[in-house]
């Protein structure tokens, strides 16, 4: 895209372990993880709905889901993980 540059996600000093962008505070971004499974949170642009990709840390498997709610979506996303046949290939 002609014109454009990339940006990052910078901390949020009100809600520990988030990001949002620095224009845009509505739009977050969450990792969090145990000893099985990486799980990223981004919510929509205008702060509605979320998507998750939940990633198996010892296959690389990895499902992602998206639901209203950051929970919801977490929960979607790990059980289609533990629920697949074959482990999706990394990259």
């Amino acid at each position: 895209m002609p014109g454009s540059r990339w940006t990052s996600f910078i901390a949020d000093d009100e809600r520990r372990g988030t990001l949002h962008e620095a224009d845009n505070t509505a739009h977050r971004c969450r990792v969090e993880h145990d000893a099985a499974t990486l799980l990223v949170h981004l919510s929509g642009e205008d702060g509605d709905g979320w998507t998750t990709l939940a990633v198996d840390r010892e296959t690389r498997s990895w499902a992602v889901a998206q639901a209203a709610t950051q929970l919801s979506a977490a929960t979607r996303a790990v059980g289609l993980l533990r629920n697949q046949a074959t482990p999706a290939a990394p990259g």
